[in-house]
């Protein structure tokens, strides 16, 4: 299904799980739905300014999350609240669940992010996704996990980030 201007907004609470507990949870706009993509939009859902050092999110910035049922990550195009484009912020997940009002995505800990202009693409928290301990609870996960990072980071490099999100 896919939403225009015609329909009325549909709202939905975006879940994201991590270490099967709830992190955080917040409302966004349903953009589309087309069977494997699920495409929202919201405000940043943080309490406070996150400063990563490359990139801060904060109060203001919107967030359009592009999440699928068969990949194993999700895509968020971040712009700030004047509409300038900051990039990029990727987080490697189970694939997603839309359940009812609910789209439901489970972090395992691995991010990727891309600048604007595509001149910095890094990987993030790696160290992380080794401590949560997934390549022992859960081999599969965890090479599909460092799999669909791999891509990703292909993808940022290369000319295939736009098609992605096309």
């Amino acid at each position: 299904m896919y939403v225009n201007s015609a329909d009325r907004a549909r709202f939905l609470e975006v879940v994201l799980v991590k270490g099967g507990r709830t992190k955080i949870r917040y409302p966004a706009e349903l953009l589309a739905d087309d069977g494997a993509r699920v495409t929202v939009r919201a405000p940043w859902a943080g309490d406070a300014v996150r400063d990563f050092g490359f990139v801060r999110f904060e109060a203001g910035d919107v967030f359009t999350e592009h999440y699928w049922r068969d990949r194993w990550y999700a895509v968020k195009e971040v712009r700030a609240a004047t509409g300038a484009l900051k990039g990029w912020y990727c987080d490697i997940t189970r694939p997603a669940a839309l359940l009812d009002t609910e789209l439901v995505v489970e972090d395992l800990d691995l991010d990727l992010w891309r600048s604007a202009d595509g001149a910095d693409v890094r990987r993030l928290d790696e160290d992380e996704f080794a401590a949560s301990g997934l390549a022992r609870t859960d081999p599969a996960a965890a090479a599909a996990a460092a799999a669909a990072l791999d891509e990703l980071e292909a993808l940022a490099r290369g000319d295939g980030f736009a098609a992605l999100l096309a």
